[in-house]
């Protein structure tokens, strides 16, 4: 793992192209991007721009077209696909869009199932997993089933299965995105005042300006580039 001074995340001259008939067509076009311990990145962009492929990338669902991506002073570009599954196991915590729970599983077996697959279940972590549902307002839920959680709700239960494991990385996809704008705002909040007091390091890929003035950093992705700007402007 990555010491203090080295980035969590790298983007090496990344290219990403996609084949679109018979041409292809670069999303990114020799990025950089140093991403440290942390740190809150906020991606923005159109639709299409390429802020899941950033994530995509940075997760290792998916691979540049050229250059290379860095995960914990690790190399995924240089990783197969098995190595690559176990380094965002371990690693990674994700936030999405449409909340992406377990429907058979309950509020409790949907936070604990990163700690199980990574291994890492015991007493001590369980407690902690459970813990995390009471920070995120849910301690009364465990035995609750996704579908009669609301979409706030349901919300509060992946950012608290996002942070189970310890990773070193979380990545939100558009986290905002399916509430209506009272709801967003609290996930918001809690989204980021969870990460910082965890002194976690979070990369969100979102349409949402409100959100991205939280952030330490706003990338707008144009053309296939990064436009470096200021959160609060």
């Amino acid at each position: 793992m990555p010491t203090s001074s080295e980035p969590v995340a790298e983007l090496r001259s990344v290219t990403k192209s996609y084949r679109e008939g018979d041409q292809d067509r670069a999303v990114l076009k020799e990025v950089e991007l140093s991403v440290f311990r942390g740190e809150l990145v906020m991606l923005l962009g159109r639709s299409g721009s390429g802020k899941s492929t950033v994530l995509n990338l940075l997760s290792g669902i998916d691979l540049p077209t050229s250059g290379e991506v860095r995960l914990g002073g690790a190399s995924l570009s240089n990783m197969n696909e098995r190595e690559r599954t176990l380094m965002r196991r371990d690693h990674v915590g994700f936030v999405f869009q449409f909340f992406n729970l377990i429907p058979t599983l309950t509020v409790e077996e949907n936070v604990l199932l990163p700690l199980e697959l990574a291994g890492k279940l015991t007493d001590t972590t369980r407690h902690q997993a459970l813990d995390l549902l009471a920070t995120v307002g849910l301690a009364d839920r465990c035995s609750s089933y996704p579908d009669v959680l609301s979409g706030g709700e349901q919300q509060r239960v992946a950012i608290a299965r996002a942070l189970a494991h310890d990773p070193l990385v979380l990545l939100a996809d558009e986290p905002t995105g399916n509430l209506d704008l009272e709801t967003a705002e609290e996930i918001t909040e809690l989204l980021v005042g969870s990460v910082r007091r965890s002194g976690k390091t979070l990369i969100v890929a979102t349409h949402s300006r409100e959100l991205a003035t939280l952030g330490d950093r706003v990338l707008t992705i144009e053309n296939g580039s990064f436009v470096e700007r200021s959160s609060t402007s």
